[in-house]
């Protein structure tokens, strides 16, 4: 397969490497808004098993691919996908889709309207952690599960560029959270009550964003998740789920690079390499996903992770800005006819 890389950033950077030492590709296209950036990427790639070389354009990548991989920046992502779908090719494209609900059921539509596969990024569903986790819910073995708690904290913030484009806090972080919540319980969130707050950089509250946020989120079978996020937690890159039941308590992301350290004496101290980022955290996940990609382009598997899953998720974080601009609880079900 020939296949397009639009975006030579780092998780576009990461995704191209995976794809030039993947069986079936025999051609990597890459394109960047910044052509030395792409040209330094396909270098770095040079005597990988694919061929590699790059674009002068996005309508060059999509003319001479079979599939492509969007991983530019999110402004871009609406346009990139509806000239995908025109050309009749399958995309994966990192989340979001658009950066909000009215760009994203667009995009949708023109998937829809090629019938092309469109599978959005969530990796988090390729952890093998989360996995296990999900495995071990729907066979049982917790029980009831009456409570859920997530984590995700950024161990140093984003450029204050990336802040106005991003979609903030909610929309960029906590809808993983969103994300995973609905993927793992097979529930979806009815209600929720956000809450920000900005102590660090001023460009955050300049954005209109905040730099911490919390929601409790609450399921249409009754259970209640809490998730939290931040962009300055200083002892490392944090992702957890705990998940409580009648039965049992899982816990995802606990392990030794973990960056925690325990008050109890005989408890264990805080990790010599704890995770940097969301790169090294979830290489293995990023690597599944795009395998997975791979795959149903082949048509060797149903499309794991489809575009409509990322319209779900973001409803549910609009529900949130909404309540944290309000300082109310908020039915997900006003975040949507409102968008």
């Amino acid at each position: 397969m020939r296949i397009g890389v639009l975006g030579a950033g780092r998780i576009g950077s990461f995704h191209a490497r995976t794809l030039a030492a993947a069986a079936g590709v025999g051609e990597l296209v890459i394109a960047d808004a910044d052509p030395a950036r792409a040209t330094d990427l396909a270098v770095s790639l040079a005597g990988s098993s694919a061929q590699v070389r790059t674009a002068a354009s996005a309508q060059e990548v999509l003319a001479a691919s079979d599939a492509v991989v969007i991983a530019t920046a999110t402004a871009a992502h609406a346009d990139l996908i509806t000239r995908a779908a025109r050309a009749g090719l399958p995309v994966f494209c990192e989340k979001p889709l658009a950066l909000d609900p009215a760009g994203t059921r667009a995009a949708l539509r023109e998937a829809e309207a090629a019938g092309i596969l469109l599978q959005i990024g969530f990796q988090r569903r390729f952890d093998a952690g989360f996995r296990a986790a999900r495995e071990a819910l729907r066979a049982g073995a917790l029980g009831r599960v009456h409570t859920i708690r997530c984590v995700n904290s950024d161990a140093v913030p984003p450029p204050a560029s990336f802040v106005p484009l991003s979609g903030g806090l909610i929309r960029d972080c906590m809808v993983h959270d969103v994300d995973t919540l609905r993927w793992l319980t097979g529930r979806e969130v009815v209600e929720v009550y956000a809450r920000g707050s900005n102590g660090g950089a001023a460009f955050f509250r300049e954005a209109g964003d905040v730099d911490t946020a919390a929601a409790l989120l609450t399921l249409d079978d009754g259970t209640l998740a809490t998730a939290t996020a931040t962009r300055y937690n200083g002892a490392g890159y944090d992702v957890r789920m705990e998940l409580s039941g009648e039965r049992d308590q899982w816990v995802v992301g606990l392990a030794g690079r973990t960056p925690v350290t325990s008050a109890e004496p005989d408890g264990p101290a805080a990790p010599e390499r704890p995770w940097p980022g969301f790169l090294e955290r979830f290489a293995d996940a990023y690597r599944a996903e795009v395998a997975a990609f791979l795959r149903a382009v082949r048509g060797e598997e149903e499309n794991p992770c489809p575009g409509e899953e990322g319209l779900r998720a973001l409803l549910v974080a609009e529900a949130c800005e909404l309540s944290r601009r309000e300082n109310r609880p908020v039915r997900v079900a006003e975040a949507a006819e409102a968008g």
